[in-house]
């Protein structure tokens, strides 16, 4: 037969053993702690702050130590919805802000702040007002560094007790009225078109200056060349000249061949188109008597040299025809010597 009262102490053993095991298990979950990386945890003793645990693993006194809520020891990155803002010249915008914000303390964001989040983002509201509502609205477009430095200054001086940092302060939008952007457009689509009639302009300006300025180069060089030309013209009419002059001296003319060249030019000067008035030279009747002297003296001296067969024949023929073109220019002579005469208004006569 069992006997009952051993069969109930062994239950009661057992159940003790087991309660005593889960005892044990449950105090050493709750004496231990392990801190994640980033992370700082709070410890309070009865209800008192007594210390703020570090990542790692961590040693509690159980039933005694309680650890409230981790806090993230990482920079934060808050963005708070648009907050319709003031400005200096009675003008309401709506501006985006977004703050980037770090826990430097886990007691003094646990305990000197009920909610940092919340509060962070009414100050931010209220130091945003009070800057912006002291510029016009294009100050406030244009000055975002110098609102971003302010409310950082501001926020970060007024977070510090609670255990924060704030690092930066950025405005993301500023939105004026809708009628205040259509005339901001407006303005900037004269100001966009003032600059391209003016870059306009300056291009057409530079194009004529330029066009003026090769047309001037243009003409500098051509009458470059033409003075070239002309010098080499001169030059060579110079070394003409000389070339002729030299050749008179050395073949030595007598009296005689220059009237008879004066008499073959006398014509082309008569030719010329440009000639409407002619004055008869005194010289013509002195060269024509000296080339009727020159061959009449040959011709009458012809008989007193005697010269053998064929010479004599030559010399003969030449004479001859020597002296036909000498009465030839003689009447081209007087034909223009009569030419002349009645050309001359008034009947004048030619000069002497």
């Amino acid at each position: 037969m069992i006997d009952l009262g051993a069969w109930v102490g062994q239950i009661f053993i057992a159940v003790l053993l087991l309660v005593i095991a889960i005892f044990v298990v449950v105090v050493i979950f709750r004496s231990i702690r392990i801190i994640p990386q980033a992370y700082s945890g709070v410890v309070e003793r009865l209800g008192r702050y007594q210390r703020t645990l570090s990542p790692g693993l961590n040693l509690l006194v159980p039933f005694i130590d309680r650890l409230r809520p981790l806090v993230d020891m990482r920079e934060q990155v808050v963005s708070f919805p648009p907050q319709p803002v003031i400005t200096e010249d009675n003008l309401v915008v709506s501006i985006d802000t977004v703050v980037y914000f770090q826990v430097t303390d886990a007691r003094a964001a646990t305990y000197e702040i009920a909610n940092y989040l919340s509060a962070v983002e009414q100050l931010t509201t209220t130091t945003l007002r009070n800057v912006v509502g002291g510029l016009n609205l294009e100050e406030a477009l244009t000055s975002r560094d110098n609102i971003n430095g302010q409310l950082r200054v501001v926020l970060d001086e007024a977070t510090g007790k609670w255990g924060l940092r704030v690092s930066r302060v950025e405005l993301k939008a500023i939105d004026p009225p809708h009628s205040i952007q259509d005339s901001m457009e407006k303005q900037m689509r004269a100001e966009r078109d003032r600059r391209a009639a003016i870059l306009t302009a300056e291009g057409s300006k530079q194009s004529q200056i330029l066009e003026a300025e090769g047309r001037r180069q243009a003409e500098i060089l051509k009458a470059e060349g033409d003075k070239q030309a002309a010098v080499l013209r001169a030059q060579g009419e110079a070394e003409a000249i000389t070339m002729v002059f030299d050749a008179i001296h050395v073949g030595e003319p007598d009296e005689k061949l220059l009237a008879y060249q004066y008499l073959q030019t006398l014509p082309k000067i008569a030719q010329s188109p440009s000639s409407k008035l002619w004055i008869v030279p005194s010289e013509l009747t002195e060269a024509l008597h000296g080339i009727g002297e020159a061959f009449g003296g040959r011709v009458a001296a012809g008989p007193s040299r005697p010269r053998t067969g064929r010479t004599a024949a030559g010399s003969g023929t030449a004479a001859d025809e020597a002296v036909a073109a000498a009465r030839e220019a003689a009447s081209q002579a007087d034909e223009i010597t009569t030419e002349a005469q009645n050309t001359l208004p008034g009947g004048a006569t030619p000069a002497s």
